[in-house]
């Protein structure tokens, strides 16, 4: 029976990495955060990756990448790498919410309620909630930009112990701390982005749901509101 072996990419945030998993089992991951920008990491590690398990991209049978939320150049970068990689192999691609990646690192911990956070500024963190049941994460909601005070309220209503993970967690544990909100952050170790978790994520999704990979912002980037904004007061 033939092997499912994924070339994975994160680059939503900060950190960039690369990851080659077969049938579930991690072969190799590179993972950079030395504030290089993606553009100049991304392939570069994806090929010293190839190179190192001896494969070739004829060799990888999908390719999956973070299609955010996260930061706008970021999910670009990742999604236009996936993309032209998917074009020059002629492979197909998938692109894994980068929340739901980060609940998958976390897999291990069942029962647990995942709440994984990306700073998003403006005062809110891209959130989802996830419960841990034999190993696979399952959503309670949808990615989402929310405001902390918000997240907090219904986390309290809750009354459930949560575990916290992302580049956000710290701001997000900080509020649920002070807010006497039973939770864990988790270590530095398991708490950020990694194309392991996008790699997990998309082997959990069926061939048939395969395709195109898309970027998903959930809000407009800076630069576009502040067109609108231009817009709006010209029309006053």
């Amino acid at each position: 029976m033939k092997k499912l072996r994924i070339l994975a990419l994160e680059s939503s945030a900060k950190a960039a990495s690369c990851a080659i998993t077969e049938d579930g089992k991690l072969l190799a991951s590179y993972y950079q955060n030395n504030g290089l920008t993606h553009s100049r990491t991304l392939l570069p590690m994806a090929e010293s990756l190839l190179q190192s398990c001896g494969l070739k991209m004829s060799d990888i049978d999908l390719i999956a990448v973070a299609k955010g939320p996260g930061s706008f150049t970021g999910i670009r970068i990742g999604v236009a790498a996936a993309k032209g990689l998917m074009w020059g192999a002629e492979r197909p691609g998938v692109g894994v919410s980068t929340l739901e990646a980060m609940a998958w690192n976390c897999s291990c911990m069942e029962g647990s309620v995942i709440c994984a956070a990306m700073d998003a500024r403006r005062n809110q963190i891209y959130n989802a909630l996830f419960e841990i049941k034999d190993g696979v994460p399952q959503r309670l909601c949808e990615d989402r930009a929310i405001a902390i005070s918000e997240l907090a309220e219904e986390l309290k209503k809750s009354g459930k112990s949560v575990f916290v993970v992302g580049d956000g967690a710290q701001l997000c544990y900080n509020t649920l701390n002070y807010e006497n909100i039973p939770c864990t952050l988790a270590p530095e170790n398991m708490r950020f982005q990694n194309a392991c978790g996008v790699a997990m994520a998309a082997a959990a999704i069926s061939e048939g749901e395969w395709g195109d990979v898309e970027p998903v912002y959930l809000r407009l980037s800076q630069a576009e509101r502040e067109r609108l904004e231009r817009e709006k007061k010209s029309e006053i």
